[in-house]
């Protein structure tokens, strides 16, 4: 009876434990997914009522008329979104393509001096991105004199220390043995790196290509520093346009931050098996 009573008392603890989790993991999850609640459903509010925010959880009515005035009130809503996707795409491909040459480079090929630059980079990674940005404003503009062009926002973001780490961390787990089998039938450094790394890196290439075009698509900062003509604005900065001293045009611009956020969320669901495969990469070994 003794020994039943105690297992009884188990389970009850297990269940406690466990609906508490769960609760909790429910409440961070609201936490989390109500702004995007609240920015889509109020893009569907009514745009000639500038300032006016509704901050009812449900709308009375539902319109696309603030989509509309999104695009109408300027010319260059069109463009911000190119500028963005051009922008987004560009740092992508290059942070894709060089952060997995330098970690194969920095996990695969013995050089001289090679743990010294890997430490230097490790520390670079540890400075501030703020504190970056003052010597990238003088290089762009005063040495460089690139300012307002695609140049100075692309540049600045073409290949970034955390990605490389990634890339390098996920390579050192390739063996060896695969490397001296491919240089024994021939194999140059790039035959292995095209043929052999990068189709066994897909996984820790998608998650940088999900986390490098989110970061920079997101980026509001440097864009809105270099770039001083709407035509160059990226789509972050652009929604600063619909607000005023005196007002603000809300709901168009929700409706433009729920257009700017779709890219992700297409990108995002095209590659998250891959991202999840790259999550949980070296957790299990056997």
């Amino acid at each position: 009876m003794a020994l039943y009573n105690n297992h009884l008392g188990n389970r009850t603890a297990r269940y406690v434990r466990n609906t508490i989790i769960i609760v909790l993991l429910l409440l961070f999850a609201l936490a989390t997914l109500f702004p995007i609640y609240f920015m889509v459903i109020s893009s569907f509010g009514d745009p000639v009522e500038a300032g006016a925010v509704s901050y009812s959880l449900w709308p009375g009515k539902f319109s696309l008329e603030s989509y509309k005035f999104f695009f109408e009130y300027s010319e260059y809503s069109y463009r911000w979104l190119w500028n963005s996707l051009l922008v987004a795409t560009c740092v992508m491909v290059s942070n894709v393509l060089f952060a997995t040459m330098a970690g194969y480079a920095f996990s695969k090929i013995n050089f001289k001096g090679r743990n010294v630059l890997f430490a230097v980079l490790l520390c670079a990674m540890m400075i501030p991105y703020q504190v970056t940005q003052v010597p990238l404003y003088i290089l762009i503009v005063n040495i460089f004199e690139i300012q307002n062009t695609y140049g100075a926002l692309i540049m600045p973001s073409l290949v970034t220390v955390y990605n490389i780490f990634l890339a390098k961390q996920f390579m050192s787990t390739i063996p060896k043995e695969i490397l001296e089998s491919a240089k024994v039938e021939g194999c140059n450094q790039l035959q292995i790196l095209f043929r052999i790394i990068m189709p066994l890196s897909k996984t820790v290439m998608a998650v940088m290509a999900i986390l490098t075009f989110m970061e920079t698509w997101n980026t509001f900062f440097w864009p809105f520093l270099v770039t001083n003509t709407m035509d160059m604005q990226t789509i972050q900065v652009g929604l600063k346009n619909f607000r005023f001293a005196n007002t603000t045009y809300f709901a168009p611009m929700m409706a433009g931050a729920t257009i700017s956020a779709l890219p992700m969320f297409i990108l995002f669901f095209s590659l998250q098996r891959y991202f999840l495969e790259g999550v949980t990469v070296g957790a299990v070994k056997g």
